[in-house]
């Protein structure tokens, strides 16, 4: 077989293209310009062969690391494979996946679930997901197939890990699958696993667990009912201190705890009577408008001019109003009983029962999201005007006084 090139020839052109060794080999020269504008010439050694029909190269490496002899070895054993049928590119292909699962089965689960939390945090909305992920993956999948390699994970082991805990700590031992499932499907698509997902409910766990659905357990949470409300606020608004106006403000406005503490003085345009939460500390991630009424205005305004950038600010400097600084109120006000989370059900309450306003302006004002993912789709208005007549009727019943009942339950799934 004809060997075209010399040693000294390898070595010193710098003439641009593919020159022909022979024997499906080829030098190629290419010619790149640095950013000082000096240009650089490279050298590489490819194999040409057809494949379906057409010409295809394959890199055999760069020259000089790749001598003219080691080249026309590498060139000899590709010509081998191609009269033994065997197409060079897949056959290079198949091998550097061999590589890539030889270096799976030294990862762990824990070490991909780590990996995983952190190329995925940056888009949680609140930090206290990424200690939830770690204290499940950790404390629960950890000690069952944490330390083995993610592509030896199977059915059995992620069994093992739910199965003691499925009828016991039902959401909690869901969520873990989840998030095991996911781990797994990160490692699948970074090459670390082949096999199906184990962890996968549908058509799989599904058949060997029970519905987490039917299982839950329901948990009562007290929450006051709506025509104790006039009676509740002339009692809260006695009482003195920031936490009193955090939980005056949070009933008024129907808003979850960590949304209401959390409020920034930025937040507020008190000529519009608006506060504008931020996606960021939303549970549905998106920014929610909230109309105030004039209550609320005032509980705001009669708190203005403090120097925290928090409007409700905690004992700590620079921090926010605890959780459970509302929670205390209410001890002290001796409803020991009543949750703050409550509220929300009173507010909903009174929209079903006292109010003629259709449910999702209710939802919205609840910042609730559509459950019909059609309907959701299609609205896009958040029916603003509506919510503020809305919240400027619940003020407004907040400030009579209907009497007392005796305090009702609501279910929340937990």
């Amino acid at each position: 077989m004809a060997e075209n090139l010399s040693a000294s020839f390898v070595k010193t052109t710098k003439k641009v293209g593919k020159h022909s060794d022979g024997g499906n080999l080829y030098l190629q020269v290419s010619k790149s310009l640095h950013r000082d504008k000096s240009v650089a010439i490279t050298k590489s050694w490819l194999f040409r062969y057809a494949r379906f029909g057409k010409d295809t190269w394959l890199g055999l490496g760069p020259f000089p690391d790749v001598s003219l002899k080691t080249a026309r070895e590498f060139a000899r054993d590709e010509r081998v494979k191609l009269r033994a049928g065997i197409d060079p590119l897949a056959d290079k292909r198949a091998r550097r996946r061999n590589v890539r699962f030889a270096a799976a089965n030294m990862m762990t689960f824990g070490e991909c679930a780590e990996a995983y939390i952190k190329s995925h945090s940056a888009a949680w909305s609140h930090p206290k997901h990424v200690y939830q992920w770690k204290a499940t993956l950790e404390n629960i999948a950890g000690p069952v197939f944490g330390h083995v390699p993610v592509a030896e994970v199977d059915t059995a082991l992620v069994m093992r890990c739910l199965e003691p805990i499925w009828t016991t700590k039902t959401e909690t031992a869901s969520r873990l699958r989840g998030r095991i499932e996911s781990v797994l499907n990160w490692a699948k698509v970074h090459g670390y696993r082949q096999s199906e997902n184990p962890a996968r409910w549908r058509g799989h766990l599904q058949e060997l667990l029970a519905a987490p659905r039917k299982i839950v357990k329901i948990v009562h949470y007290p929450a006051l009912p709506y025509a104790e409300i006039g009676a509740f606020m002339v009692e809260l608004r006695k009482e003195k201190g920031t936490a009193a106006r955090a939980l005056e403000f949070t009933i008024l406005t129907a808003a979850r705890t960590n949304e209401a503490i959390g409020a920034l003085w930025p937040e507020f345009d008190l000529s519009a009577n608006t506060w504008t939460v931020p996606g960021g500390r939303m549970k549905a991630g998106r920014k929610h408008k909230v109309p105030l009424s004039s209550a609320a205005v005032k509980v705001v305004r009669s708190i203005e001019g403090h120097s925290s950038s928090y409007v409700f600010p905690g004992s700590k400097r620079g921090r926010p109003l605890s959780n459970n600084g509302m929670i205390s109120v209410l001890s002290r006000m001796g409803h020991k009983g009543i949750t703050v989370h409550g509220f929300r059900s009173s507010f909903r309450d009174w929209c079903a029962e006292m109010t003629a306003y259709p449910a999702e302006v209710a939802e919205m004002a609840l910042a609730h999201s559509l459950r019909d993912k059609t309907e959701a789709a299609y609205r896009r208005g958040d029916l603003f005007e509506k919510r503020r007549r809305l919240m400027d009727e619940w003020a407004r019943y907040c400030d009579k006084v209907q009497g007392k009942a005796a305090v009702l339950s609501f279910r929340q799934r937990q």
